[in-house]
């Protein structure tokens, strides 16, 4: 018996009160396919059938045909399902297993889900932005027009406590689980080594010393491919290969999780599609290489890109349980023990990483403008939301109340991104319906038609295939066109780039060197051997990597007259800019398409108040080190430096001060370039921001200057290292008892004494001491070398004097 039937009666009295409830089952206890049908003959179920989410086509095809099979009945009856490209339904179904993203669009259009008792959401866990927002439009639903609405929680690693802040009144239900033990074995991997040569080396070993077939874990189809081609020379002949992901064929699929036949054994590759919801019969060794693969977007851009993570905690115990589902198993990580606790307990939720245009529109079909309004888990990045409103204003599907138009309603009644369904309605228009239609299917489905980055030679190579996945994916073309009224039969493939550009014109992109440049100001670079690498133009569909270093993986050439084909995108427009070569500013006029600049000319009088504000950006942007500063600016910027050192009270003289009042005390200065400033008029702008009695207090606080006795006058360094300092000769002092101070007699200068030649000979701050002490050494020496000069012995009673002695003295 399934351990989780025992729960069921728990479980069935607390769905009669209405009440949510979260079920907490192991892998293997059954909960995806015994509690549906255990449910069916509930008397609440008996007013419309039971909705079951699964998080991929695969798990909702497999367990639909499971749940149909345990009835002694063909899928489409009792049971059925409907994915993306498949569907098997009839009147008499009343459990029907969809993918969440379907789910969410039957809610969108029917929000009082009429017919439907119940929703069970399975593999709840995994958070994916299509659950979680089913799950919020759900708990509306069910608050406001639909209370009699039954709700199950269903996972192996749910956080209850998480989801009870959501869902007033969630009921737990544990079950225990039927896992055979699992053995954990760490052989680590050395970084030098590809992944797919560890992973098919621990592969063979595991061939010949363990039993039972063999589930391996990859983050990606690439790293599938690579692993089967190093295995398949060397398959022991009882032994048959499988490559599980979402991409292979549906009888593969079914395949890959049939049982081996007697005396046989299997080695299925798989990427995370194998972690949950399918049970893969005969498996007893898990190798898990620890690594998985995210979308992540790139919102200045809008291209989401894949990135290779370290898989969660949670992510590897689901694997590693794959082995102990009909018996004792045997779970081979290449990594080292230690590094698991270093591994984040969950993935993060889709929702903080996604591109969130689909559910903003579909926020506005359910008449909530504000996202964050809807009881999330975790509510979506306000940045996300604003990034995606935006994207779908210029599309013209919300207005600027963030309302949904007609526009709108007509790509949101689409199941597809907002910017495919705007090129598929848009291309209708012109006669190319089919085509965008084909177009949104092979955007959506890896590897059909081929694996080039060509969409011409993708649609060519559909066109020939004759599988159940291309038949199925052609007939969804067909309907997608119907829907938006396009009735040609045939379709013209060279027209791909054209159409591609009515939903992406931001990545319509022209060749720059070995690179194409995309009018949203990213660089892309295709394969060197991809035939668009040719191409002047393209636009593109898919590409990965970061934003320095994208990398193209779908797009098409635009063949004919750009200008013409994108007219409603392109403008002339002024364009000033800073050139650090001359310190100035180019201005032109510019034909661009976004950041592809098609022609240009200088502009013959540029307005100087433009050009004003680039220079004052570009001093802003790269400091004031920009300015020619000159001897006396410098200067007056250590005196206001010290004076507010100091504490008297100035306008604030720092770098962050003045760059935020540049526009007064900068602009009236400017020219067409920088370098042509004078330093005297940057020292005059920067004195003018004090009014008289401010320069009354700095002039006597910290002069800029020092006047001998002698008359002699000479500027004071405030930069000095020791403090305000000034250079004289010394017989210009004779005379002088008290030693000269700043900053109201509390800062003694720095007297720099020199001998009649200018050569250094005393530095002090202590003149009355120095005329007393050293003085007598030092005269001693000047004496000697300038007898012309008067070196008395007592310096306090001398007249002081810049002058050699008069003939005869």
């Amino acid at each position: 018996m399934l351990p989780v039937l025992a729960v069921l009666p728990q479980l069935q009295a607390a769905l009669a009160g209405n009440l949510p409830v979260a079920l907490v089952a192991p892998p293997g206890a059954g909960k995806t396919t015994a509690v549906p049908p255990a449910l069916l003959g509930e008397e609440w179920a008996s007013v419309g059938k039971l909705i079951l989410l699964s998080p991929r086509r695969l798990a909702a095809r497999a367990a639909a045909e499971r749940m149909a099979e345990q009835l002694g009945e063909p899928v489409g009856q009792t049971i059925g399902y409907r994915t993306r490209l498949d569907a098997r339904t009839s009147a008499a179904t009343r459990i029907e297993v969809v993918t969440e993203g379907i789910f969410t669009r039957m809610l969108v259009s029917d929000p009082e889900l009429m017919g439907v008792a119940g929703v069970l959401f399975d593999e709840v866990h995994e958070r994916s932005l299509d659950s979680d927002f089913a799950l919020a439009l759900t708990l509306e639903a069910r608050a406001a027009l639909r209370p009699d609405l039954r709700l199950l929680l269903m996972s192996a690693t749910l956080d209850v406590a998480g989801f009870a802040t959501i869902i007033p009144g969630l009921v737990q239900v544990e079950s225990q689980g039927r896992m055979f033990p699992v053995e954990l074995r760490h052989i680590g991997r050395n970084p030098a080594d590809r992944l797919e040569d560890a992973m098919a080396a621990a592969i063979r070993t595991a061939l010949a010393t363990e039993r039972g077939s063999i589930l391996a874990f990859l983050p990606g189809v690439a790293e599938i491919e690579r692993t089967a081609e190093r295995l398949e020379a060397r398959l022991p002949a009882d032994t048959d290969l499988f490559r599980l992901h979402g991409t292979r064929e549906a009888s593969d699929q079914r395949a890959a999780i049939a049982p081996p036949p007697p005396g046989r054994r299997k080695i299925v590759l798989a990427t995370s599609i194998a972690e949950t919801s399918i049970t893969i019969d005969g498996v007893q060794v898990v190798i898990d290489s620890g690594l998985s693969r995210r979308p992540q977007l790139d919102r200045s851009v809008g291209l989401s890109r894949l990135v290779t993570v370290r898989s969660s905690q949670a992510a590897v115990t689901q694997r590693a349980g794959r082995a102990g589902r009909t018996a004792p198993g045997l779970a081979i990580r290449l990594w080292e023990a230690a590094e698991t606790l270093g591994r984040v307990p969950f993935d993060p939720p889709e929702i903080m990483e996604a591109d969130l245009a689909g559910l903003v529109l579909d926020c506005a079909r359910w008449g909530v403008p504000d996202p964050a309004s809807l009881p999330w888990r975790d509510p979506p990045p306000a940045a996300a939301v604003i990034e995606a409103q935006g994207r779908l204003r210029a599309m013209s599907a919300i207005d600027e109340t963030d309302r949904v138009t007609p526009h709108g309603e007509r790509l949101a009644a689409l199941p597809m991104a907002p910017e495919q369904a705007n090129m598929l309605v848009t291309a209708a228009q012109r006669g190319h319906g089919l085509l965008a239609a084909r177009i949104a299917v092979l955007m959506g489905e890896r590897g059909l038609g081929g694996r080039s980055d060509d969409i011409e030679q993708r649609l060519a190579g559909w066109a020939r295939e004759r599988g159940q996945r291309a038949e199925a994916a052609r007939k969804l073309a067909q309907r997608w066109a119907r829907a938006v009224g396009a009735t040609e039969t045939d379709i013209s493939i060279e027209s791909a780039g054209e159409v591609l550009a009515l939903g992406y014109p931001d990545r319509v992109a022209r060749r720059r060197g070995n690179a194409f440049l995309m009018a949203n100001g990213r660089a892309v670079a295709p394969p060197p051997d991809s035939p668009l690498a040719r191409c002047d133009w393209i636009v593109v569909g898919d590409a990965s990597g970061s934003a320095a270093g994208a990398r193209l993986l779908l797009g098409a050439p635009l063949h004919g007259d750009v200008e013409k084909i994108l007219a409603s995108r392109i403008e002339n427009r002024a364009v000033f800019a800073f050139d650090p070569a001359t310190s100035g500013v180019t201005a032109e006029t510019q034909r661009r398409l976004g950041a592809i600049t098609l022609a240009r000319q200088p502009v013959e009088r540029p307005d100087a108040a433009r050009i004003r504000a680039v220079l004052l950006d570009a001093v802003a942007e790269r400091g004031l080190g920009q300015l020619p500063w000159g001897d006396a600016a410098i200067a007056l910027r250590a005196r206001f430096a010290f004076a507010a050192a100091h504490g008297l009270d100035l306008p604030a003289s720092d770098d962050d001060a003045l760059l935020a009042t540049r526009d007064d005390w900068l602009a009236p200065l400017l020219g067409r370039r920088l370098v042509d400033l004078q330093d005297v008029a940057l020292a005059e702008a920067l004195l003018n921001r004090l009014d008289w009695s401010q320069r009354q207090r700095l002039d006597t606080f910290a002069p800029g200057r020092f006047t001998t006795p002698a008359g002699s006058s000479h500027a004071i360094d405030y930069a000095a290292d020791s403090g305000p300092a000034v250079d004289m000769r010394v017989q210009a002092l004779f005379g002088l008892a008290r030693h000269p101070m700043v900053a109201n007699g509390r800062v003694p200068l720095t007297l720099r004494l020199t001998s009649p030649a200018g050569r250094p000979i005393q530095v002090t701050k202590d003149l009355p001491g120095f005329w007393t002490g050293s003085w007598a050494e030092v005269k001693k020496e000047l004496k000697g070398r300038y007898p012309k000069h008067p070196w008395p012995d007592n310096p306090l009673d001398a007249p002081p004097t810049l002058r050699a002695k008069r003939p005869g003295q």
